[in-house]
Protein backbone atom coordinates (compact mmCIF):
# COMPACT_ATOMS: atom_id res chain seq x y z
CA UNK A 1 0.00 0.00 0.00
CA UNK A 2 1.45 3.36 -1.05
CA UNK A 3 0.38 6.79 0.12
CA UNK A 4 1.52 9.96 -1.60
CA UNK A 5 0.86 13.65 -1.25
CA UNK A 6 -2.78 14.57 -1.95
CA UNK A 7 -3.55 15.96 -5.38
CA UNK A 8 -6.74 17.86 -4.52
CA UNK A 9 -8.30 19.58 -1.54
CA UNK A 10 -10.99 16.99 -0.78
CA UNK A 11 -8.24 14.39 -0.47
CA UNK A 12 -6.12 16.65 1.74
CA UNK A 13 -9.03 17.29 4.14
CA UNK A 14 -8.97 13.62 5.14
CA UNK A 15 -5.38 13.88 6.36
CA UNK A 16 -4.68 14.44 10.07
CA UNK A 17 -1.97 16.99 9.24
CA UNK A 18 -4.28 19.10 7.07
CA UNK A 19 -4.20 22.24 9.29
CA UNK A 20 -0.39 22.20 9.24
CA UNK A 21 -0.06 22.02 5.45
CA UNK A 22 -0.42 24.65 2.77
CA UNK A 23 -3.83 23.37 1.68
CA UNK A 24 -5.89 25.57 4.07
CA UNK A 25 -4.17 28.66 2.68
CA UNK A 26 -4.74 27.46 -0.87
CA UNK A 27 -8.42 27.00 -0.01
CA UNK A 28 -8.60 30.49 1.48
CA UNK A 29 -6.92 31.93 -1.61
CA UNK A 30 -9.42 30.14 -3.83
CA UNK A 31 -12.36 31.58 -1.89
CA UNK A 32 -10.93 35.11 -1.80
CA UNK A 33 -10.21 35.14 -5.53
CA UNK A 34 -13.79 33.96 -6.13
CA UNK A 35 -15.26 37.02 -4.44
CA UNK A 36 -14.61 39.70 -7.14
CA UNK A 37 -15.61 37.42 -10.02
CA UNK A 38 -18.74 36.13 -8.29
CA UNK A 39 -19.57 39.65 -7.15
CA UNK A 40 -19.49 41.11 -10.67
CA UNK A 41 -21.58 38.25 -12.04
CA UNK A 42 -24.12 38.50 -9.22
CA UNK A 43 -24.55 42.25 -9.81
CA UNK A 44 -25.22 41.56 -13.48
CA UNK A 45 -27.82 38.95 -12.58
CA UNK A 46 -29.51 41.26 -10.08
CA UNK A 47 -29.81 44.04 -12.66
CA UNK A 48 -31.59 41.66 -15.01
CA UNK A 49 -33.62 39.81 -12.37
CA UNK A 50 -34.70 42.84 -10.30
CA UNK A 51 -37.80 43.40 -12.49
CA UNK A 52 -38.73 39.75 -11.95
CA UNK A 53 -38.69 40.25 -8.18
CA UNK A 54 -40.80 43.38 -8.63
CA UNK A 55 -43.31 41.47 -10.74
CA UNK A 56 -43.52 38.66 -8.16
CA UNK A 57 -44.04 41.21 -5.37
CA UNK A 58 -46.82 42.91 -7.34
CA UNK A 59 -48.53 39.59 -7.92
CA UNK A 60 -48.37 38.79 -4.19
CA UNK A 61 -50.08 42.10 -3.46
CA UNK A 62 -52.85 41.32 -5.94
CA UNK A 63 -51.73 43.90 -8.51
CA UNK A 64 -51.02 42.88 -12.12
CA UNK A 65 -47.43 43.55 -13.24
CA UNK A 66 -47.06 46.61 -15.41
CA UNK A 67 -46.44 46.36 -19.12
CA UNK A 68 -43.05 47.99 -18.62
CA UNK A 69 -41.98 45.24 -16.28
CA UNK A 70 -43.11 42.58 -18.73
CA UNK A 71 -41.18 44.15 -21.58
CA UNK A 72 -38.09 44.54 -19.40
CA UNK A 73 -38.30 40.92 -18.29
CA UNK A 74 -38.58 39.67 -21.87
CA UNK A 75 -35.74 41.93 -22.96
CA UNK A 76 -33.59 40.80 -20.01
CA UNK A 77 -34.21 37.14 -20.80
CA UNK A 78 -33.13 37.71 -24.40
CA UNK A 79 -29.99 39.50 -23.23
CA UNK A 80 -29.10 36.58 -20.95
CA UNK A 81 -29.66 34.02 -23.68
CA UNK A 82 -27.60 36.06 -26.14
CA UNK A 83 -24.65 36.98 -23.94
CA UNK A 84 -24.29 34.12 -21.44
CA UNK A 85 -22.82 31.55 -23.90
CA UNK A 86 -20.24 34.14 -25.01
CA UNK A 87 -19.43 35.51 -21.57
CA UNK A 88 -18.96 31.97 -20.25
CA UNK A 89 -15.95 31.39 -22.55
CA UNK A 90 -13.40 33.65 -20.76
CA UNK A 91 -14.93 32.92 -17.35
CA UNK A 92 -14.60 29.15 -17.87
CA UNK A 93 -11.02 29.51 -19.13
CA UNK A 94 -10.07 31.57 -16.07
CA UNK A 95 -11.85 29.13 -13.74
CA UNK A 96 -9.92 26.17 -15.17
CA UNK A 97 -6.71 28.01 -14.44
CA UNK A 98 -7.82 29.12 -10.96
CA UNK A 99 -9.00 25.62 -10.05
CA UNK A 100 -5.33 24.70 -9.73
CA UNK A 101 -5.37 26.35 -6.31
CA UNK A 102 -7.44 23.49 -4.87
CA UNK A 103 -6.96 20.71 -7.42
CA UNK A 104 -3.67 19.76 -9.09
CA UNK A 105 -5.46 17.58 -11.64
CA UNK A 106 -5.75 19.40 -14.98
CA UNK A 107 -9.16 20.20 -16.45
CA UNK A 108 -8.97 20.14 -20.27
CA UNK A 109 -9.91 23.39 -21.95
CA UNK A 110 -12.47 23.89 -24.66
CA UNK A 111 -11.66 24.74 -28.25
CA UNK A 112 -13.48 27.42 -30.23
CA UNK A 113 -15.74 25.76 -32.79
CA UNK A 114 -17.50 28.78 -34.11
CA UNK A 115 -20.24 31.08 -32.91
CA UNK A 116 -23.07 28.67 -33.69
CA UNK A 117 -21.55 25.98 -31.45
CA UNK A 118 -21.84 28.30 -28.45
CA UNK A 119 -25.64 28.14 -28.77
CA UNK A 120 -26.17 24.58 -30.00
CA UNK A 121 -23.90 22.29 -27.99
CA UNK A 122 -24.49 20.86 -24.54
CA UNK A 123 -20.87 21.58 -23.62
CA UNK A 124 -21.40 25.32 -24.08
CA UNK A 125 -24.53 25.31 -21.93
CA UNK A 126 -22.64 23.48 -19.19
CA UNK A 127 -20.31 26.47 -19.11
CA UNK A 128 -23.37 28.72 -18.93
CA UNK A 129 -24.63 26.66 -15.98
CA UNK A 130 -21.29 27.27 -14.29
CA UNK A 131 -21.70 30.99 -14.96
CA UNK A 132 -25.03 31.02 -13.10
CA UNK A 133 -23.59 28.86 -10.33
CA UNK A 134 -20.75 31.32 -9.82
CA UNK A 135 -22.98 34.39 -9.98
CA UNK A 136 -26.02 33.04 -8.13
CA UNK A 137 -25.24 30.17 -5.77
CA UNK A 138 -21.71 31.11 -4.72
CA UNK A 139 -22.54 34.64 -3.43
CA UNK A 140 -25.45 33.33 -1.36
CA UNK A 141 -23.32 30.60 0.22
CA UNK A 142 -20.45 33.04 0.84
CA UNK A 143 -22.84 35.47 2.55
CA UNK A 144 -24.06 32.78 4.95
CA UNK A 145 -20.50 31.66 5.68
CA UNK A 146 -19.43 35.27 6.30
CA UNK A 147 -22.25 35.64 8.82
CA UNK A 148 -20.97 32.56 10.67
CA UNK A 149 -17.42 33.95 10.73
CA UNK A 150 -18.64 37.34 12.00
CA UNK A 151 -20.75 35.65 14.65
CA UNK A 152 -17.77 33.63 15.85
CA UNK A 153 -15.63 36.76 15.88
CA UNK A 154 -18.27 38.53 17.98
CA UNK A 155 -18.25 35.69 20.49
CA UNK A 156 -14.45 35.85 20.80
CA UNK A 157 -14.20 39.63 21.28
CA UNK A 158 -17.31 39.97 23.44
CA UNK A 159 -15.39 40.16 26.78
CA UNK A 160 -13.41 43.11 25.43
CA UNK A 161 -16.35 45.20 24.22
CA UNK A 162 -18.83 44.63 27.04
CA UNK A 163 -18.75 47.15 29.87
CA UNK A 164 -20.80 49.40 32.12
CA UNK A 165 -23.87 50.46 30.23
CA UNK A 166 -22.78 48.43 27.21
CA UNK A 167 -24.40 45.07 26.48
CA UNK A 168 -23.57 42.66 23.67
CA UNK A 169 -26.13 40.52 21.88
CA UNK A 170 -24.80 36.95 21.78
CA UNK A 171 -26.87 34.37 19.94
CA UNK A 172 -30.24 34.24 21.71
CA UNK A 173 -29.22 36.25 24.77
CA UNK A 174 -27.23 39.30 25.83
CA UNK A 175 -24.15 39.79 28.03
CA UNK A 176 -23.88 42.75 30.38
CA UNK A 177 -20.62 41.85 32.13
CA UNK A 178 -17.28 40.32 31.28
CA UNK A 179 -18.07 37.27 33.41
CA UNK A 180 -21.22 36.61 31.36
CA UNK A 181 -19.35 37.03 28.07
CA UNK A 182 -16.33 34.81 28.85
CA UNK A 183 -18.13 31.43 28.30
CA UNK A 184 -19.29 32.61 24.90
CA UNK A 185 -15.75 33.70 24.05
CA UNK A 186 -14.46 30.25 24.99
CA UNK A 187 -17.07 28.68 22.68
CA UNK A 188 -15.96 31.04 19.92
CA UNK A 189 -12.32 30.05 20.33
CA UNK A 190 -13.24 26.35 20.20
CA UNK A 191 -15.28 26.92 17.05
CA UNK A 192 -12.44 28.71 15.23
CA UNK A 193 -10.61 25.50 14.15
CA UNK A 194 -13.90 24.12 12.83
CA UNK A 195 -14.33 27.24 10.72
CA UNK A 196 -10.78 26.74 9.42
CA UNK A 197 -11.81 23.27 8.27
CA UNK A 198 -15.08 24.73 6.94
CA UNK A 199 -13.04 27.05 4.68
CA UNK A 200 -11.45 23.96 3.14
CA UNK A 201 -14.76 22.10 2.87
CA UNK A 202 -16.43 25.08 1.17
CA UNK A 203 -13.55 25.51 -1.29
CA UNK A 204 -13.49 21.76 -1.99
CA UNK A 205 -17.24 21.71 -2.67
CA UNK A 206 -17.03 24.71 -5.00
CA UNK A 207 -14.04 23.19 -6.78
CA UNK A 208 -15.80 19.84 -7.21
CA UNK A 209 -18.88 21.49 -8.75
CA UNK A 210 -16.67 23.63 -11.01
CA UNK A 211 -14.67 20.61 -12.12
CA UNK A 212 -17.85 18.63 -12.81
CA UNK A 213 -19.39 21.42 -14.90
CA UNK A 214 -16.24 22.29 -16.85
CA UNK A 215 -14.64 18.86 -17.26
CA UNK A 216 -16.65 17.96 -20.37
CA UNK A 217 -16.91 21.51 -21.67
CA UNK A 218 -15.57 20.42 -25.05
CA UNK A 219 -18.16 18.02 -26.44
CA UNK A 220 -15.62 16.12 -28.51
CA UNK A 221 -12.80 16.34 -25.99
CA UNK A 222 -14.20 13.82 -23.55
CA UNK A 223 -15.51 10.62 -25.01
CA UNK A 224 -15.47 7.02 -24.09
CA UNK A 225 -13.38 4.90 -26.39
CA UNK A 226 -15.32 1.68 -26.76
CA UNK A 227 -14.49 -1.43 -28.70
CA UNK A 228 -16.24 -4.67 -29.53
CA UNK A 229 -15.57 -7.05 -26.65
CA UNK A 230 -16.22 -10.09 -28.83
CA UNK A 231 -13.68 -8.90 -31.38
CA UNK A 232 -11.16 -8.18 -28.63
CA UNK A 233 -11.46 -11.61 -27.10
CA UNK A 234 -11.03 -13.21 -30.54
CA UNK A 235 -7.99 -11.04 -31.28
CA UNK A 236 -6.26 -11.81 -27.99
CA UNK A 237 -7.06 -15.50 -28.31
CA UNK A 238 -5.62 -15.56 -31.83
CA UNK A 239 -2.45 -13.86 -30.60
CA UNK A 240 -2.11 -16.32 -27.73
CA UNK A 241 -2.49 -19.26 -30.15
CA UNK A 242 0.15 -17.77 -32.43
CA UNK A 243 2.64 -17.54 -29.60
CA UNK A 244 1.81 -21.06 -28.49
CA UNK A 245 2.29 -22.29 -32.04
CA UNK A 246 5.67 -20.58 -32.27
CA UNK A 247 6.68 -22.21 -29.03
CA UNK A 248 5.40 -25.58 -30.21
CA UNK A 249 7.18 -25.43 -33.54
CA UNK A 250 10.35 -23.72 -32.37
CA UNK A 251 11.16 -24.11 -28.69
CA UNK A 252 9.39 -27.40 -27.95
CA UNK A 253 11.35 -29.57 -30.44
CA UNK A 254 14.62 -28.30 -28.98
CA UNK A 255 13.41 -28.90 -25.45
CA UNK A 256 12.24 -32.37 -26.43
CA UNK A 257 15.63 -33.12 -27.95
CA UNK A 258 17.38 -31.77 -24.87
CA UNK A 259 15.19 -33.85 -22.59
CA UNK A 260 15.87 -36.95 -24.70
CA UNK A 261 19.62 -36.40 -24.63
CA UNK A 262 19.57 -35.93 -20.88
CA UNK A 263 17.50 -39.10 -20.49
CA UNK A 264 19.96 -41.10 -22.57
CA UNK A 265 22.83 -39.64 -20.57
CA UNK A 266 21.17 -40.77 -17.36
CA UNK A 267 21.02 -44.33 -18.71
CA UNK A 268 24.73 -44.29 -19.44
CA UNK A 269 25.74 -42.90 -16.06
CA UNK A 270 25.79 -45.28 -13.06
CA UNK A 271 23.44 -44.35 -10.25
CA UNK A 272 26.34 -44.06 -7.80
CA UNK A 273 28.19 -41.65 -10.07
CA UNK A 274 28.65 -38.03 -8.85
CA UNK A 275 27.07 -36.85 -12.14
CA UNK A 276 23.91 -38.92 -11.72
CA UNK A 277 22.02 -36.49 -9.52
CA UNK A 278 22.85 -33.30 -11.48
CA UNK A 279 21.72 -35.10 -14.66
CA UNK A 280 18.46 -36.14 -13.01
CA UNK A 281 17.81 -32.57 -11.86
CA UNK A 282 18.56 -31.17 -15.32
CA UNK A 283 16.26 -33.76 -16.88
CA UNK A 284 13.35 -32.77 -14.62
CA UNK A 285 13.97 -29.08 -15.24
CA UNK A 286 13.85 -29.58 -19.00
CA UNK A 287 10.51 -31.38 -18.75
CA UNK A 288 9.07 -28.62 -16.59
CA UNK A 289 10.27 -25.82 -18.84
CA UNK A 290 7.57 -26.34 -21.48
CA UNK A 291 4.81 -26.13 -18.89
CA UNK A 292 6.38 -22.95 -17.57
CA UNK A 293 6.40 -21.43 -21.05
CA UNK A 294 2.70 -22.28 -21.49
CA UNK A 295 1.93 -20.50 -18.22
CA UNK A 296 3.87 -17.44 -19.36
CA UNK A 297 1.85 -17.29 -22.57
CA UNK A 298 -1.46 -17.50 -20.70
CA UNK A 299 -0.61 -14.58 -18.40
CA UNK A 300 2.46 -12.54 -19.26
CA UNK A 301 3.39 -10.39 -16.24
CA UNK A 302 6.37 -8.03 -16.10
CA UNK A 303 8.91 -9.05 -13.48
CA UNK A 304 8.98 -5.53 -12.04
CA UNK A 305 5.34 -5.92 -11.01
CA UNK A 306 6.16 -9.01 -9.02
CA UNK A 307 9.25 -7.46 -7.44
CA UNK A 308 8.07 -3.88 -6.81
CA UNK A 309 4.28 -3.89 -6.95
CA UNK A 310 2.22 -1.61 -9.18
CA UNK A 311 3.37 1.68 -7.65
CA UNK A 312 7.04 0.73 -7.80
CA UNK A 313 6.77 -0.64 -11.35
CA UNK A 314 5.07 2.56 -12.53
CA UNK A 315 7.77 4.68 -10.92
CA UNK A 316 10.33 2.55 -12.75
CA UNK A 317 8.54 3.37 -16.02
CA UNK A 318 8.57 7.06 -15.06
CA UNK A 319 12.32 6.96 -14.41
CA UNK A 320 12.89 5.46 -17.85
CA UNK A 321 10.74 8.08 -19.64
CA UNK A 322 12.37 10.70 -21.84
CA UNK A 323 10.56 13.58 -20.06
CA UNK A 324 10.02 14.26 -16.33
CA UNK A 325 7.08 12.21 -15.04
CA UNK A 326 5.49 12.70 -11.61
CA UNK A 327 3.80 9.68 -10.02
CA UNK A 328 1.08 10.04 -7.39
CA UNK A 329 -0.45 6.95 -5.80
CA UNK A 330 -3.35 6.52 -3.40
CA UNK A 331 -3.90 2.77 -3.13
CA UNK A 332 -5.72 1.65 -0.01
CA UNK A 333 -5.75 -2.12 -0.63
CA UNK A 334 -4.02 -4.84 -2.66
CA UNK A 335 -4.97 -4.82 -6.36
CA UNK A 336 -5.67 -8.10 -8.21
CA UNK A 337 -2.76 -9.24 -10.35
CA UNK A 338 -4.71 -9.16 -13.62
CA UNK A 339 -5.79 -5.57 -12.96
CA UNK A 340 -2.24 -4.58 -12.00
CA UNK A 341 -0.91 -6.05 -15.25
CA UNK A 342 -3.46 -4.16 -17.35
CA UNK A 343 -2.77 -0.91 -15.48
CA UNK A 344 0.99 -1.35 -15.97
CA UNK A 345 0.65 -1.75 -19.73
CA UNK A 346 -1.79 1.20 -19.86
CA UNK A 347 0.80 3.46 -18.23
CA UNK A 348 3.60 2.05 -20.38
CA UNK A 349 1.70 2.60 -23.65
CA UNK A 350 0.41 6.02 -22.60
CA UNK A 351 3.87 7.30 -21.68
CA UNK A 352 5.18 5.91 -24.94
CA UNK A 353 2.47 7.85 -26.82
CA UNK A 354 3.41 11.02 -24.91
CA UNK A 355 7.05 10.63 -25.92
CA UNK A 356 6.24 9.94 -29.59
CA UNK A 357 3.33 12.28 -30.32
CA UNK A 358 2.59 14.86 -27.61
CA UNK A 359 5.66 17.15 -27.76
CA UNK A 360 5.22 17.48 -23.99
CA UNK A 361 7.71 18.78 -21.44
CA UNK A 362 6.26 16.92 -18.44
CA UNK A 363 3.65 14.31 -17.56
CA UNK A 364 1.86 13.00 -14.50
CA UNK A 365 0.57 9.54 -13.56
CA UNK A 366 -2.03 9.06 -10.82
CA UNK A 367 -3.13 5.74 -9.38
CA UNK A 368 -6.11 5.74 -7.02
CA UNK A 369 -8.62 3.29 -5.64
CA UNK A 370 -12.24 4.44 -5.94
CA UNK A 371 -13.48 1.51 -3.86
CA UNK A 372 -14.82 -0.45 -6.80
CA UNK A 373 -12.17 0.25 -9.44
CA UNK A 374 -8.53 1.11 -9.94
CA UNK A 375 -8.39 4.55 -11.57
CA UNK A 376 -5.35 5.37 -13.70
CA UNK A 377 -4.89 8.92 -15.03
CA UNK A 378 -2.05 9.94 -17.32
CA UNK A 379 -1.84 13.63 -18.22
CA UNK A 380 0.67 15.72 -20.14
CA UNK A 381 1.16 19.36 -21.13
CA UNK A 382 1.62 18.57 -24.83
CA UNK A 383 -0.10 19.86 -27.94
CA UNK A 384 -3.22 17.70 -27.56
CA UNK A 385 -5.38 16.62 -30.47
CA UNK A 386 -5.00 12.88 -29.77
CA UNK A 387 -7.53 10.89 -31.78
CA UNK A 388 -7.98 7.09 -31.74
CA UNK A 389 -9.03 7.23 -35.38
CA UNK A 390 -5.53 8.39 -36.37
CA UNK A 391 -3.85 5.34 -34.88
CA UNK A 392 -1.93 7.05 -32.08
CA UNK A 393 -1.81 3.84 -30.04
CA UNK A 394 -5.06 4.58 -28.25
CA UNK A 395 -7.01 1.91 -30.12
CA UNK A 396 -4.81 -0.89 -28.83
CA UNK A 397 -4.92 0.69 -25.38
CA UNK A 398 -8.71 0.74 -25.45
CA UNK A 399 -8.72 -2.87 -26.63
CA UNK A 400 -6.64 -3.98 -23.65
CA UNK A 401 -8.82 -2.01 -21.20
CA UNK A 402 -12.09 -3.31 -22.67
CA UNK A 403 -10.83 -6.88 -22.47
CA UNK A 404 -10.42 -6.29 -18.70
CA UNK A 405 -14.05 -5.04 -18.55
CA UNK A 406 -12.84 -1.50 -17.93
CA UNK A 407 -13.35 1.74 -19.79
CA UNK A 408 -11.03 4.38 -21.18
CA UNK A 409 -11.83 8.11 -21.27
CA UNK A 410 -9.88 10.56 -23.37
CA UNK A 411 -9.73 14.35 -23.15
CA UNK A 412 -7.35 15.93 -25.65
CA UNK A 413 -8.48 19.28 -27.09
CA UNK A 414 -6.17 21.01 -29.58
CA UNK A 415 -3.52 22.82 -27.59
CA UNK A 416 -3.74 20.37 -24.71
CA UNK A 417 -3.57 19.20 -22.09
CA UNK A 418 -4.24 15.53 -22.80
CA UNK A 419 -5.75 13.37 -20.08
CA UNK A 420 -6.21 9.61 -20.39
CA UNK A 421 -8.38 8.11 -17.64
CA UNK A 422 -8.78 4.37 -17.27
CA UNK A 423 -11.15 2.70 -14.81
CA UNK A 424 -10.53 -0.99 -14.15
CA UNK A 425 -13.02 -2.90 -11.95
CA UNK A 426 -11.38 -4.66 -9.03
CA UNK A 427 -14.13 -5.75 -6.68
CA UNK A 428 -12.42 -9.00 -5.89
Amino acid sequence: MTSAAPTHLAQALRRARYPLTGWPWRALGYLLTSVPLAGVLSIGLLVVLAPLFAAINAARQGRPPSLTLGVFLAFGALIILALAPLLSVPVAAFERYRLGLVDDRPVPGTSWRGLAARYTTGAAWREVAHLFFLGGVVPAVYWLFTMLVLLDAMLIVSPFVVGPGEEVVLLWTTADTVVEAVPYAIVGVLLAPLLWYAVGALAAAQGAVTRWLLWSADGAALREVTRSRARLVDAYEAERRRIERDLHDGAQPRLTSLSLQLGLARLDVPEDSPAARPLAVAHEQAKGLMELLRQIVRGIRPQSLTDLGLAGAVRELADEATIPVEVHTELRRPIPEAVETTAYFVVSEALSNVARHAEATRAQVRLSDSGTALVVEISDDGRGGADPARGSGLTGLADRVAAAEGRLLLASPPGGPTVVRVELPCNG
